[in-house]
């Protein structure tokens, strides 16, 4: 037997079966590699938007659970705005009066706050007042807090316990507020946020007293 049996080497058929091989298992590991990448991506996307739409809703929460009945002045001084304001009809969604407004500055200012919601096309928007009585010379402070919503509706349990989409519910004639009103705080109130992605999202508030 001759040195030369045991020296033997690959064919170039097994060289390019093994290379064939090779590019599949590549192409496989890439293709894995690169779901687990997008999925990852799609994962933090979904888990943003979660915690904007939380904190959207969370914000909102906490504003009518400190809701207080403190009326306003308009912009103009001349007429007394209840201290939670609601009309369909507006393009306001709600403006309302708020306690809590920490003051960590020590600044002279009181620790309630005026506090506006509207829907400027797609985005919910929440203005305050940087004074509880607000004149044409102030410039409220303007947050987009949520994008890609399509409608919000807000409802008012009143005294009676029925449901109502105007606040203050009460009005003498000619549609002008009732004194009384002015100070009136619902029982609870019900938003409704509908979104472009997660559809209609529900929660009801209980106004404390």
């Amino acid at each position: 037997m001759t040195a030369h049996g045991a020296a033997r080497g690959f064919t170039l058929i097994e060289v390019l079966v093994s290379m064939f091989l090779l590019a599949v298992l590549s192409t496989f590991a890439y293709g894995t590699l690169n779901y687990v990448v997008k999925a990852r991506e799609v994962t933090g996307t979904s888990f943003a938007r979660l915690r904007e739409v939380e904190l959207a809703m969370h914000t909102m929460v906490n504003d009518f659970q400190q809701l207080e009945p403190r009326p306003v002045r308009d912009l103009l001084g001349d007429v007394t705005q209840p201290a939670l304001l609601a009309d369909p009809r507006n393009t306001d969604l709600v403006a309302l009066t708020r306690g809590g407004w920490s003051n960590n500055a020590g600044l002279q200012r009181s620790t309630l706050q005026r506090v506006v919601y509207r829907l400027d096309n797609t985005t919910l928007v929440r203005e305050y007042q940087t004074v509880l009585d607000a004149t044409l010379s102030n410039t409220p402070v303007r947050r987009e807090l949520l994008k890609d919503v399509v409608h919000v509706t807000l409802r008012y349990l009143d005294s009676s316990h029925v449901w109502q989409t105007q606040w203050p519910a009460a009005t003498v004639a000619g549609g002008a507020v009732a004194p009384v009103a002015l100070r009136d705080r619902p029982r609870a109130v019900e938003i409704v946020l509908e979104l472009k992605d997660f559809g209609k999202l529900r929660r009801v508030i209980e106004v404390p007293g």
